[in-house]
């Protein structure tokens, strides 16, 4: 974001969520691959924030090691006692200790605000207002605490919907929680706040009111319900899951990707897909993957940390796996699983394959049923298959192994050495015939079955 005004985040992650019923924080549930916290924090680094501070309970050691593992920059506060969101945000006044500049206070647990939206509302901000809220107008605004506006529509108070009376639960206009701050302002705001209501809590929310009798102003900018979802429960999770797909599709659309039914496509919020690539039915995106121009992703695929390069063709029900690097026009096909493999530009595996720690020359052919027999139980190991090699359908390659450019290998066989180029390396045993010993038996047995009528 371009601006020279200084910017910190303050993230509240400090709550419970009992009604997860989970023994993972609330916060790490993922949405999209990455997890509600990451979300945050990710939104944070796109607006260029100077100080970031995610805000704990004291025995939330996994949200700590999460938050420190995606932004090793990030200062971690804990709120001793939950007395509240604006103890919450007290508990971040050290780590801002002579910070001037605006102060955004998000949620763990709101995965789903845009930077756009941010960006807006500290834009508006800066044209006079101490303190800017996002509102928001949902269906069924009875949970929501109530932003009240004045005359001027400038915002005068919020009030809390077990507190509203029938005037103010007639309001539409609801907090969404996240707010825009003067730095220089905001905490000397919270040290007026007391808990003089039904819940005996610090509400973050008083600052409004606060605020408007030292004569500052105070705003509402407004936001989609969708784009401040807040997560309380599995039921809300599923909900941000299927607004941020839908989201997700949408750009992959605009941005020149085909989806043939999109609403069975889920891609990770990392995604990239190039123009003109295919999507078929029922195909899953974990996190990391990269598809380039031209691809064709056919129906019930999956790929997780994977690489595909221009005018490859991937399935049906194919698997990559992480550390599958697709070249360009090559093709995996349908029950073909591909793990930490260089599959080179033109080759092919067609039918029902593995292929793990491995490089797969350009022009290859890997036939039905082949596997690379990678693991010993204790170590990976790998097998280099050369350019324009055939290796016939069931064979087995026990790595480390290496089977030269243009060699062949014979259906049905297993290859425990090198094999040379141009070769055919045959492990067969010799085919055996005995004529007419079928007739025989089936002439033995059927005497036997007539006899028991």
């Amino acid at each position: 974001m371009s601006s020279s005004t200084p910017l910190a985040a303050i993230i509240l992650a400090a709550g419970q969520g009992t009604r997860m019923q989970s023994s993972l924080p609330k916060v790490l549930h993922p949405v999209a691959g990455r997890s509600m916290l990451g979300h945050v924090l990710a939104l944070s680094q796109a607006l260029n924030a100077d100080r970031r501070v995610v805000v704990v309970a004291p025995d939330m050691p996994m949200v700590t090691e999460a938050a420190r593992s995606q932004a090793p920059d990030v200062r971690i506060a804990v709120q001793t006692r939950q007395l509240g969101t604006a103890d919450a945000v007290k508990a971040a006044a050290a780590d801002l200790t002579g910070f001037a500049g605006d102060v955004l206070i998000l949620y763990a647990d709101t995965p789903l605000v845009q930077a756009n939206t941010l960006q807006a509302m500290l834009t508006a901000r800066r044209k006079g207002a101490s303190v800017m809220v996002l509102g928001f107008r949902p269906a069924d605004p009875s949970p929501y605490g109530r932003l009240m506006l004045d005359d001027t529509g400038a915002l005068e108070a919020i009030v809390e919907s077990r507190d509203c009376n029938p005037e103010q639960r007639a309001v539409t206009l609801c907090n969404s929680g996240v707010m825009a701050v003067d730095g220089a302002v905001l905490f000397s705001l919270l040290q007026e706040v007391g808990n003089t209501n039904s819940r005996g809590e610090y509400y973050l929310t008083d600052i409004i009111a606060i605020a408007r009798k030292r004569g500052l102003a105070c705003a509402v900018i407004e936001a989609d319900a969708d784009e401040v979802l807040g997560v309380n429960s599995r039921i809300e999770l599923s909900q941000a899951e299927a607004i941020l797909q839908n989201r997700l599709r949408r750009i992959a659309m605009l941005n020149g990707a085909t989806l043939l039914d999109p609403s069975t496509v889920y891609f990770s919020h990392d995604t990239q897909l190039g123009r003109d690539v295919v999507v078929g039915q029922n195909v899953v995106f974990g996190p990391g993957v990269r598809v380039a121009d031209g691809v064709q992703i056919k129906p019930f695929s999956h790929l997780e940390g994977a690489s595909v390069a221009a005018a490859a063709e991937i399935g049906p029900y194919g698997r990559l796996r992480p550390g599958a690097d697709i070249g360009r026009n090559a093709k995996i096909g349908n029950f073909v699983e591909v793990k930490a493999a260089r599959i080179e530009e033109g080759a092919k595996i067609s039918h029902l394959s593995y292929i793990g720690d491995a490089r797969v020359g350009a022009g290859a052919n890997v036939g039905a049923g082949t596997i690379t027999c990678n693991y010993d139980g204790f170590e990976k190991h790998f097998t280099d298959i050369g350019a324009g090699a055939f290796i016939g359908s069931n064979t087995c390659l026990v790595a480390p192994v290496k089977i030269g450019d243009g060699a062949y290998t014979g259906s049905g066989s297993v290859i425990t050495r090198d094999v040379s180029s141009d070769a055919l390396a045959l492990v067969r045993p010799q085919q055996i015939e005995k004529t007419g010993w079928a007739a025989r038996f089936r002439a033995r047995f059927s005497g036997k079955k007539s006899g028991h009528g």
